[in-house]
């Protein structure tokens, strides 16, 4: 009989598919070329970068601090798609205007790329076109996910978003959250109530540690990814 995987290795999976699914520049070389033609701008706390529904004239990327990207539902309350942190590039759009609107979480310094510019570059460069596709794709991977996150229960979602971020951190085992309980909650579509049980409940049962509201101490890896499987 085939053994079942470890946790350890299903975790490693998970964090693989977690770390695909964010829109990184995937080559130097690439990198670069969006360094040369953009300009970085600085924002600050909850300064607006783009609105929904805006014409996407330009691609962004987070040099420092946080971004978050959210739309206002009918009944007034706020979903958050997604976080961006330092070396991502959000801003990406199918169509021509932003389906979501982008705000500066903390003081933040951002590269504005042209979008014009960067599809000129793509029509005759195959590398930067492959590039591009790979970050959109990701881009998508990453609301599909987001999407199966908010269908499960509030410790399942908690762990899961812990991971993530985790697994976007230097450092794996601690996790420096820049953003807000409210923030959070609006990502993972539960109450900030919730999400301040959710986390309570996670530190009695040693899973983490919370030495300050915004730093979190992954004790136990194994417990959260079997939550999150």
């Amino acid at each position: 009989m085939q053994s079942q995987p470890t946790t350890q290795t299903s975790s490693h999976r998970q964090a693989a598919r977690t770390a695909r699914s964010l829109p990184k520049l995937a080559s130097n070389a690439f990198a670069n070329q969006i360094d040369l033609m953009g300009a970085p701008m600085p924002f600050g706390r909850n300064v607006e970068i783009y609105g929904e529904n805006e014409p996407a004239e330009y691609v962004y990327k987070v040099i420092s601090g946080t971004v978050r990207t959210y739309k206002v539902l009918n009944d007034g309350r706020r979903q958050i798609g997604a976080f961006y942190l330092p070396g991502d590039i959000f801003g990406l759009e199918v169509g021509d205007e932003h389906s979501f609107s982008a705000e500066a979480i903390v003081e933040s310094k951002i590269l504005v790329v042209k979008r014009s510019a960067l599809v000129s570059l793509a029509a005759r460069d195959n590398e930067v076109a492959r590039q591009l596709w790979t970050m959109t794709a990701g881009e998508l991977q990453r609301a599909q996910s987001h999407i199966m996150l908010l269908i499960k229960t509030a410790q399942e979602r908690v762990a899961g978003f812990l991971l993530e971020m985790a697994q976007r951190s230097a450092a794996a085992s601690e996790v420096d959250l820049p953003m807000s309980r409210q923030d959070i909650a609006d990502y993972l579509g539960l109450t900030i109530e919730t999400v301040s049980r959710t986390l309570t409940q996670l530190e009695n049962s040693a899973a983490i540690a919370v030495p300050t509201s915004r730093r979190i101490v992954l004790r136990n890896r194994a417990a959260l990814s079997r939550l999150n499987a």
